[in-house]
C-alpha cells in the first residue's frame, strides 16, 4: 500500500508519508518519501489513527469536526492519541469490518487522497 501510494505520489509530483494502522488505530507501517517535511509521518499516522479509530474517513471526520466540535473535542480526547482531521485518509476493509486506514500527509489535500486511494486499490 506504501509502495503505491508512493508511486502515485510521484506521478502527482510530490513527496508525502504514508501510514497505516490496524483497526485500533496502532502502526503498522510507515513510509516517508525523501523530501517529505519532517512532520509529515506524525500527521500521516494521526490521519490514519482518526480513520481507523471513528471509522470515517477523513474528509468525513472533518466535517464531524466542524459540524459537531464539542463532541469532536470530547471523543478525541478519550481516545489518547494524536487525531487529524481531513482528505487524505481512507478506511481498509475485509469485507464489512473495518481493519485499519492509511493516512496520507505531504501534498495538498486532494493529492494525499489520491495517494491514500492508490494505495487502497492494491487490496
Amino acid at each position: 500500500m506504501i509502495e503505491k501510494a508512493h508511486e502515485k505520489a510521484g506521478q502527482l509530483g510530490v513527496r508525502v508519508t504514508a501510514a497505516v494502522v490496524d483497526d485500533g488505530g496502532h502502526l503498522i507501517a510507515l513510509g516517508r518519501m525523501d523530501g517529505t517535511p519532517p512532520i509529515s509521518p506524525k500527521i500521516a499516522e494521526a490521519k490514519a489513527v482518526g480513520a481507523a479509530l471513528f471509522r470515517r474517513d477523513g474528509a468525513s471526520l472533518l466535517q464531524m469536526a466542524q459540524e459537531r466540535s464539542a463532541f469532536y473535542n470530547a471523543a478525541e480526547r478519550l481516545t489518547g492519541a494524536a487525531i487529524v482531521p481531513g482528505p487524505g485518509s481512507v478506511l481498509i476493509h475485509k469485507g464489512e469490518q473495518v481493519v485499519g486506514a492509511i493516512g496520507i500527509s505531504g501534498a495538498r489535500p486532494e493529492q494525499d487522497l489520491e495517494c491514500a486511494e492508490a494505495g487502497l486499490a492494491t487490496l
